[in-house]
């Protein structure tokens, strides 16, 4: 797969947003990159915006990826929620269907003519650094891919840089609760979640009171029977829905079944559901050859938390967590292709790594836990700017910030209505949001 015309063949694993961002603008700079080959490994584009109603395996007998729940709605308008270069249908509500989602991103990609360079139904097996004198930067990369199901022949394929988009929303985080074997009732991860019938007049517990929790919270009261919202935040304090109460953090599960809480409190449920987030995982990416570490949901090294100092043409797309997905791939993308073709000049291995280990330090001591340093929220803003900034792109809009933030606000305060509000956006600068109230 190397090119002959002196342009760069880029490998894209994975043709959910972020993958579909990656090709989008590869195919837009063909003066210096060749059309990049994207490895995918089921069927159809979208991720985990692909909804299937199986959990653990799927058709093919291949594990279910996606974490896609039947009536989720998005949790950020979609006036944000957009790639800039690409907005919804304007008809359509600012919270949609994870179906409109699905559709979207096809549309996307068939608009910038992406699917004839995909390959669906392929395994990437491993992701190889091969260091050749004849090639500028002297790396390359070995991709071996092979069928899904990882039997069949193997194909081996060289590229300049690799584009890891493979998401890191479909291993469960399994928190390590004392006697959790002792728990009798039914113990699941939000991941196998689909629908709220199941739990018709069942005592449900779910551990987390991150937006999947919040969000199943609110589906479950309506036919459950008790739904307890477990968590170690401060109490909510925005309305709840009727039934639902809220607790501390579960320390440990006693011999009895009981779920014992931090204050002693305990509940014996006939669910307990873990909404505890999900492990970063890079199966074909060796330890001993790329030395990338996974730890306590930090993944290092990475600079800017996307490109790894010793590999500077392997790009980790969209592993920052609490941000505005979409318009975040869309900036990291743009600032790795001004690294690849050389607008923007990295500083040397030992710089980078120097600037990695200052900030690292700068977060722990402002008492930022290793587990939240991927955690972005306000501060994605500041990073996208800097990647316009260093990349000599177009910086998103203004009101993308402030109208992401304020949704923010209204979430926290309304939590059972905002999903209702309606957004429009003028300018640059002007936007507008209407409060319908309950449905």
């Amino acid at each position: 797969m190397m090119s002959n015309s002196g342009r760069l063949q880029v490998a894209v694993i994975g043709a959910g947003a972020a993958g579909l961002c990656a090709a989008r603008h590869l195919l837009a700079r063909q003066d210096v990159f060749c059309p990049p080959v994207l490895y995918e490994l089921t069927k159809r584009v979208g991720g985990t915006w692909v909804y299937e109603e199986r959990v653990g395996r799927d058709e093919d007998d291949l594990p279910v990826y996606s974490s896609m729940y039947r009536d989720l709605r998005t949790n950020i308008p979609k006036e944000v929620m957009a790639f800039p270069d690409f907005p919804f249908d304007k008809h359509l509500p600012s919270f949609v269907h994870h179906t409109e989602v699905r559709k979207y991103l096809n549309q996307y990609c068939d608009h910038f003519g992406i699917r004839e360079h995909i390959k669906f139904h392929r395994l990437v097996e491993s992701v190889r650094p091969v260091f050749s004198e004849s090639r500028q930067g002297g790396l390359t990369w070995d991709v071996t891919t092979s069928d899904a199901t990882g039997k069949g022949h193997k194909t081996t394929n060289q590229f300049d840089a690799v584009m890891v988009c493979n998401g890191h929303f479909f291993d469960p985080y399994i928190p390590p609760i004392a006697g959790l074997e002792n728990f009798k009732g039914m113990l699941m991860h939000s991941h196998d979640y689909r629908v709220a019938e199941p739990f018709a007049g069942k005592s449900v517990v779910l551990l987390g009171a991150g937006l999947s929790g919040m969000d199943i919270m609110i589906e479950l009261s309506e036919v459950a029977s008790e739904v307890t919202l477990s968590h170690r935040q401060r109490p909510l304090t925005c309305p709840l829905p009727r039934g639902v109460r809220q607790a501390q953090g579960v320390k440990l599960i006693n011999e009895d079944g009981e779920l014992v809480f931090e204050d002693g409190d305990r509940a014996k449920p006939d669910v307990f559901m873990l909404c505890t987030g999900y492990n970063f995982t890079f199966p074909f990416l060796s330890k001993e050859e790329v030395g990338l570490q996974v730890r306590e949901h930090c993944v290092t090294p990475l600079y800017k938390h996307l490109l790894h100092p010793a590999f500077p043409s392997l790009f980790l797309i969209g592993i920052c967590r609490a941000i505005c997905p979409f318009p975040h791939f869309h900036c990291q993308i743009q600032f790795a292709l001004s690294v690849l073709d050389g607008s923007f000049t990295l500083p040397t291995q030992k710089q980078m790594e120097e600037e990695m280990e200052v900030d690292m330090q700068t977060q722990l001591q402002k008492g930022t836990a290793l587990r939240h340093i991927l955690k972005l929220d306000s501060e994605q803003w500041d990073y996208n700017d800097e990647m316009a900034r260093l990349g000599k792109f177009k910086p998103l809009p203004p009101f993308w910030k402030n109208l992401y933030e304020a949704n923010k606000v209204f979430r926290a305060q309304d939590l059972l209505n905002y999903k209702n509000y309606i957004y429009q956006v003028f300018s640059d600068h002007e936007w507008t949001v209407m409060q319908k109230g309950a449905e």
